[in-house]
């Protein structure tokens, strides 16, 4: 009967039937606008802050999109309950994107036909419409089963610093923002403090990683523990393979572009230099810091720029074009220099559309990078590369930041018009992907016919 009377509600309220990926945006608005209500309430912040609206909308979009950009600082200007608010936020936005269409279907009653299996398919990242229900139960056991582990060790981390209650709450708030790749911190500095600590650094990095290597990865490697599968999946060596290439070649690049930058690694040791690089390029998905970016030079920032850019794994709880995608293009450039007609990988060949959609997708992201960062730099004052380091992180929703000189981002030095921009970005980071799976599941219009070929000289 309740079921029966939310079908009701539904179709009488929203007079159309909407389609999963539509009630996810919807859902998603829905809780920015309710975190930012929350983020309002008097005893959400302490007294004598002044927090406006568009301050709680950009904080509300930033923690739904799990970004880390932040206008306010977190842990001086958002009482327990304003950071409950946050932590709540980054909770259910992170899940949202691998559960939110299929947990509200099913609430609704609504069975699973093969539309529906379409869409979900491309909003969830998996690759065939078996096993659904089954795919979102494993997303949410890991989640939390990943988050509580970090929790734990985190806990007695912070244990040795604060009372257990404290340590607790701290423990549990950075597992989160960890694993879901927010960027969110309870110290006004990030992680700074715990620049060399092992515990902290190998711990916050190793749910950043398990967190944006995506659920795909995770099916697929319990899959084969299990005997359901003998072999790895094409996709899942690609990621893995990618990814590591990533964070190796990010640490190495920070750490020599930095080495003798007297602002930031010139009096570190080796190890301490190394430590710092490791973290900053594991976190290009996530925004934590254990230095102060700003320091860095101008090369290291585009280095940075680039890894942001290009963010975690489909599927994953971070954003970007993805390491597939790139992998993608690059292995498409490698075999057009080779003169090779096909893209082949792990003795596998890469069908022609996701090489067209992958190039796609790269020039998009590319090209609403620049343009927002041209359309910022023409109104406000500040220095192009800031600005555009402010997008990408904004984009890949990354939360890494320059900084307002203070505690919070760089945003926070921007017009009411520049804020609007980057919660634009942000929005389209977290899903814009969604969206443009949803146009690529609608059935295509096959043509009886083919146009004749027409020449055209390149290069």
């Amino acid at each position: 009967m309740a079921t029966g009377f939310g079908k009701l509600l539904v179709s009488r309220f929203m007079g159309i039937r909407l389609l999963p990926g539509q009630v996810v945006a919807l859902a998603a608005m829905a809780l920015i606008l309710l975190g930012a209500c929350l983020l309002l309430l008097p005893f959400a912040t302490p007294p004598g802050t002044d927090m406006g609206i568009l301050d709680a909308l950009f904080t509300a979009t930033s923690a739904v999109c799990v970004t880390g950009l932040i206008v306010m600082d977190t842990p001086h200007d958002f009482t327990l309950f304003g950071q409950w608010v946050i932590l709540f936020l980054i909770q259910v936005g992170g899940l949202g994107y691998a559960l939110m269409a299929t947990l509200i279907l099913l609430v609704l009653g609504r069975r699973l036909g093969l539309r529906d299996r379409m869409m979900l398919t491309e909003t969830l990242n998996t690759l065939d419409m078996q096993g659904l229900v089954r795919f979102v139960k494993m997303v949410a056991l890991i989640t939390f089963t990943l988050e509580g582990l970090g929790a734990a060790i985190l806990t007695i981390r912070f244990a040795q610093e604060f009372p257990w209650n404290t340590a607790l709450y701290f423990g549990t708030f950075h597992a989160i923002s960890a694993f879901n790749n927010a960027g969110f911190a309870l110290f006004s500095d990030s992680l700074i403090p715990f620049q060399t600590d092992w515990t902290m650094n190998l711990t916050i990095t190793t749910l950043i990683i398990l967190g944006s290597i995506g659920f795909l990865v995770f099916e697929d490697l319990l899959d084969n523990y299990h005997r359901r599968r003998f072999r790895l999946r094409t996709h899942t060596k690609l990621v893995v393979i990618t990814t590591i290439f990533l964070i190796v070649g990010g640490t190495f690049g920070i750490a020599l572009l930095e080495w003798n930058n007297p602002e930031t690694f010139q009096s570190l040791s080796v190890g301490e230099k190394l430590t710092i690089s490791y973290f900053q390029s594991v976190s290009r998905t996530a925004g934590f810091s254990t230095i102060d970016v700003g320091d860095m030079q101008d090369a290291t920032l585009y280095t940075l720029l680039l890894l942001m850019a290009i963010g975690g794994s489909p599927g994953s709880m971070s954003g970007g074009i993805k390491t597939t995608t790139i992998a993608i293009v690059v292995l498409t450039v490698w075999s057009t220099l080779r003169r090779d007609s096909d893209v082949e990988v792990f003795h596998r060949r890469i069908p022609q559309d996701l090489v067209t959609q992958a190039l796609c997708l790269t020039i998009m992201a590319l090209g609403l990078i620049t343009g927002m960062t041209l359309l910022l730099s023409s109104i406000e004052s500040q220095p192009f590369l800031s600005l555009m380091f402010e997008v990408t992180s904004a984009m890949g929703i990354v939360g890494m930041s320059l900084g307002d000189g203070e505690a919070r981002s760089f945003s926070a030095l921007l017009t009411d018009f520049g804020k609007v921009m980057i919660m634009i970005c942000m929005l389209l980071g977290r899903f814009g992907p969604l969206l443009i799976g949803l146009f690529a599941v609608k059935t295509s219009v096959h043509k009886p016919y083919r146009l004749a070929k027409g020449r055209v000289v390149i290069g």
